[in-house]
């Protein structure tokens, strides 16, 4: 399965401080530096719910997720890519990871058919026909102008039998590789922009304008599958290492498996990944997920849970979480977070906070996004802070004690 290819210059990785299995670095892309551990705000429809790319920035976040299933259906990628690429579409010009759509294509949509060659299906909004190959994926991702582009890969639903995961695994081995042959064939332009080889059809005419595709710093993420089993996991780790990635992702996780088996899934699949390679556990998580996945090795993670909470009225603090549609903030002067920097604490009271919410005002989503948001970048700051130091088994039994299992 292994596949040999020269290609243009990637993205950068370096480990700046381990401690234990934890570790800070840089990872470097054609649009920018993202310190590691990092957190990624998810821009499903090209946009980050709630917020403005200023406040999203505000923050400190380094880079967004964008979603390949979502973009793909409306406004479509070919529509993207004529209006100059994602980047320039949304106005954000820092780096951007698109997931490869196989989790919402399974999730949301009425599936006709999986197969080898990949996922036929109904589209949410209005029940067209659509399939989904790797090499579809891979194309759909490079019109975006991914600076980290995933793999198409089947998302193993959770309870699955040993059987079913082998199938629904091996499956994603073999769609990996046609990903990496697909992404290979992406070769620079002396215009803007990549354009593909002439054996496997023409991109030219979907080509993001002014993209800076044509710089180095662009990359191809495997997903490691197998649901729970131990098994399962290491040869998808090690047929993935065959194959070569830039940075290795563990898919198929806070599925519904729970904590304590999702860190034992970690203890054994960290170790076997790449050490100089980023590791990306996708979908995760709450904060005491997320401290305890940097423990054993994980450096990139991604998440709604802020920005939905924030949209329902749930926050995250540094003294646990909040509702603020209880009737005890109705007449709180007091911040919700006394340590947080967004202006939801800087600016506004519980009290406004809660009748914002009550009232159904728009600007109630915005600040509570805004300051969930905050929150957990300044998490994955006190993170990298207490890796450095050598201190983070301490603070993730503080985060864990505020929030409780």
């Amino acid at each position: 399965m292994t596949i040999v290819t020269n290609r243009r210059k990637t993205i950068e990785f370096h480990i700046h401080k381990k401690s234990g299995n934890a570790r800070t670095g840089i990872l470097k892309t054609a649009h920018g530096e993202i310190h590691t551990p990092a957190f990624m705000p998810v821009g499903t429809a090209a946009t980050v719910k709630a917020m403005t790319n200023e406040a999203v920035k505000s923050t400190g976040a380094e880079i967004i997720l964008g979603n390949t299933y979502h973009l793909m259906l409306r406004p479509t990628a070919e529509r993207i890519a004529e209006l100059g690429g994602l980047h320039k579409f949304m106005n954000w010009d820092l780096p951007i990871l698109t997931d490869s759509g196989g989790f919402q294509v399974m999730s949301l949509s009425q599936i006709s058919k999986i197969s080898e060659n990949g996922v036929v299906f109904n589209s949410h909004i209005d029940g067209s026909r659509h399939e989904i190959t790797p090499e579809r994926s891979i194309e759909i991702q490079h019109m975006l102008d991914a600076d980290i582009t995933m793999i198409f890969d089947e998302c193993t639903p959770y309870p699955a039998t040993h059987q079913q995961a082998a199938d629904s695994m091996r499956l994603s081995l073999r769609w990996a590789e046609r990903s990496k042959k697909a992404f290979e064939k992406l070769k620079p332009s002396s215009s803007c922009g990549l354009s593909q080889d002439n054996s496997t059809g023409s991109m030219d005419s979907v080509q993001p304008k002014g993209s800076q595709n044509d710089k180095s710093g662009y990359g191809l993420f495997g997903i490691v599958q197998g649901s729970v089993y131990e098994d399962l996991r290491l040869e998808s780790a090690k047929e993935l290492c065959d194959i070569g990635f830039d940075g290795m992702a563990i898919g198929g996780l806070a599925v519904g498996e729970g904590q304590e088996l999702m860190f034992n899934t970690l203890d054994y699949t960290c170790p076997v990944l790449p050490e100089e390679k980023p590791r990306y556990l996708m979908g995760v998580g709450k904060p005491a997920d997320i401290v305890g996945a940097v423990l054993r090795g994980v450096d990139m993670f991604d998440c709604v849970i802020p920005t939905r909470s924030g949209r329902n009225a749930q926050a995250f603090t540094r003294n646990g979480n909040i509702n603020i549609r209880n009737a005890k903030h109705a007449n709180d002067t007091s911040a919700l977070d006394e340590q947080c920097s967004c202006p939801a604490c800087t600016n506004h009271s519980r009290a406004y906070l809660h009748h914002l919410v009550k009232a159904g005002e728009i600007l109630g989503s915005m600040l509570m996004t805004w300051h969930n948001l905050q929150y957990y970048q300044d998490l994955m700051s006190d993170i990298r802070e207490h890796i450095a130091s050598d201190t983070l088994e301490s603070y993730y039994q503080q985060v864990t004690s505020v929030y409780k299992k």
